[in-house]
């Protein structure tokens, strides 16, 4: 038998311990990263999508697998799918009443997930934190910050390939008086705002924080606040990015968040 996915694993976790919300939110953390091949009714379409919704007695669900070759497996031959993140299939279904089904058959295990936690997860990853707005007068170094938070940053910024070059947290008092978190990004690539926000939201929202608890601000490389921040704050060194694609190679389904297929 075949060792469980890291999906599987934070499910069946959940499962275990269903009074345990860091386990919940590590299993909804994991599903909305995780690459999903969605079960559909015909070849995709790079704007629209025709997933197979089967009615159960616990409701609608899609068929959703880690990998082609489970979908295959379960399948019993070849058939149509697209390859998206958990986060773009839940911003799709949401409000329609249908949840998703995953790694049905596999052994691994498989489960549910209702349409109302659909709902729910699409809801907190649109959110996005505060942007800074009061100048920050004096900075120091993060104090008291969860470590689940600082492993979340870490991890999603490790991710965050060729969107900026680093990021730098750290205890702040304001302008205007008030105290508490920044995390300023120098080096943002043009467009890369959006996601390097919805990052931090989601690193903030799965450490069990609110969105309130940190700012966040995007600094020109030649911003002098960027050198005091360089002197005493916590350095994240985000990886460099891909080659770019080809002229002319099309987008896989799913792949831009920003404007995903819409269903059929």
């Amino acid at each position: 038998m075949s060792d469980p996915t890291p999906l599987d694993a934070a499910r069946a976790a959940m499962e275990a311990a269903p009074d345990d919300d860091r386990l919940r939110m590590a299993f909804y953390a994991r599903l909305a990263e995780t690459e999903l091949s969605l079960l559909l009714t015909e070849e995709p379409r790079a704007d629209a999508l025709s997933p197979e919704v089967f009615d159960t007695a616990e409701g609608r669900y899609v068929l959703a697998f880690e990998g082609d070759e489970a979908l295959a497996a379960f399948a019993g031959a070849p058939a149509p799918y697209a390859a998206l993140p958990g986060r773009t299939l839940a911003d799709m279904l949401a409000g329609q009443g249908v949840g998703i089904a995953l790694n049905l058959g596999a052994p691994g295990g498989s489960g549910l997930v209702p349409p109302a936690a659909l709902d729910w997860l699409a809801e907190v990853l649109s959110n996005r934190p505060g942007e800074a707005l009061a100048r920050p007068e004096s900075v120091e170094a993060p104090r008291a910050l969860p470590e689940d938070l600082l492993t979340a940053l870490d991890a999603k910024l490790a991710r965050a390939a060729g969107l900026a070059r680093h990021a730098y947290l750290a205890s702040v008092r304001y302008d205007d008086g008030s105290r508490g978190h920044l995390l300023a990004v120098t080096g943002t690539a043009r467009g890369a705002e959006e996601p390097l926000a919805r990052a931090v939201n989601e690193a903030l929202i799965f450490s069990g924080l609110d969105a309130g608890a940190l700012d966040v601000a995007f600094l020109g490389n030649e911003d002098p606040l960027a050198a005091r921040l360089a002197r005493v704050a916590l350095r994240f060194d985000l990886p460099e990015g891909a080659k770019p694609r080809a002229r002319g190679e099309r987008p896989a389904p799913g792949s831009d968040p920003d404007t995903p297929p819409k269903l059929r």
